[in-house]
């Protein structure tokens, strides 16, 4: 039963975790990139200071893969994002049912349990505006979001949800 308990803990927490997808231009020689900045007319869809937190996130991933970034960069990074509510399908069943002399009986209801979530969906596009002028690489994360967490974990999930994004860059062929 212990186990049960440690496994049912375990498969909660990552659950929580985020989400990411990439894709990519499968000829796209990614060892010729050695920098990169953000277009100018970004529209991200997140407040000034979210903006900054996960710009810093990426710049920090970045840095840490040997990329530089600088005014005439290899490519371009656009990003965006939307907060999209997420329902919950997760519910307790009661039942209650009896049977005797030949008479059967049954009620039975479905309590939902949690409520309807916020989920924040980042886009990041990598755009190669020197050669190709064309998007090289994209992933998208989706991961539970508060409206009121603090700043300091609002940075933290911002810097955790940058590694998971970076975990798989440049891809593998």
């Amino acid at each position: 039963m212990k186990v049960f308990k440690y496994l049912l803990v375990f498969l909660m927490v990552a659950s929580c975790g985020p989400l990411v997808s990439y894709d990519y231009e499968e000829s796209t020689d990614f060892s010729k990139y050695n920098s990169y900045n953000y277009f100018d007319d970004m529209e991200t869809g997140l407040n000034v200071f979210d903006q900054k937190r996960i710009i810093k996130a990426i710049d920090s991933q970045l840095t840490r893969l040997g990329l530089d970034r600088k005014e005439n960069a290899d490519f371009y990074i656009d990003i965006s994002s939307q907060v999209v509510q997420k329902s919950t399908n997760s519910s307790i069943g009661v039942g209650v049912g009896g049977t005797g002399s030949n008479v059967g009986g049954a009620i039975s209801v479905g309590v939902p349990v949690g409520g309807n979530q916020l989920a924040r969906q980042i886009v990041i596009d990598f755009v190669d505006l020197k050669e190709s002028e064309e998007l090289i690489w994209k992933a998208i994360s989706e991961s539970y979001y508060k409206p009121n967490d603090t700043p300091e974990n609002r940075e933290e999930h911002f810097h955790a949800l940058a590694e998971k994004i970076f975990k798989k860059y440049p891809p593998k062929k």
